[in-house]
């Protein structure tokens, strides 16, 4: 019962981002370019480095960190991608290869069709490079589910010991 309930979990978690992803996606290259110029501003405005700036020292680092703060959305995206993929994964008895593979595969998958989708958004076009960012993305979300069950594991393994 504790298995379907966090199979449950994980793929409502999923399919959430999947839908934030979606609708991301849908946005007009307009849109989309004033939400990551929101942000870099943001950014530049806050950071004690960069916020007593000449206001045209500010404006050339915020028009090139837009795509630093848009990669760095791709990637993180994923990576939450990758967590309740390969988090769903250890639901099931199955080995490591097989949970990872998958896991890596969905997110590729995803990330492809997610790059077709924008082809049919004005002012966006999909991107190799951003399918590339994406799938590193759930490669570090893997990684990251991979750190914390080895973590829990070596813990639990450790009090077994402590107690016999």
């Amino acid at each position: 019962m504790k298995k379907v309930l966090l199979r449950i979990l994980f793929m409502l978690l999923l399919c959430s981002t999947f839908f934030i992803i979606f609708n991301f996606s849908a946005q007009d290259g307009t849109e989309s370019g004033s939400l990551s110029k929101k942000v870099t501003t943001k950014f530049v405005n806050i950071f004690p480095y960069t916020k007593k700036l000449s206001d045209n020292t500010k404006e050339k680092l915020i028009e090139h960190g837009e795509i630093i703060v848009r990669k760095l959305a791709h990637f993180s995206m994923y990576t939450l991608v990758g967590i309740f993929i390969m988090s769903f994964m250890f639901t099931f008895n199955t080995k490591l290869k097989v949970q990872f593979g998958i896991s890596i595969l969905v997110g590729l998958i995803y990330a492809i069709t997610d790059e077709y989708h924008q082809s049919f958004v004005p002012g966006r076009g999909p991107s190799a490079t951003d399918v590339c960012i994406d799938t590193a993305g759930v490669f570090a979300g893997i990684m990251i589910v991979l750190a914390i069950v080895s973590i829990y594991r070596a813990f639990k393994n450790d009090n077994k010991k402590a107690i016999l």
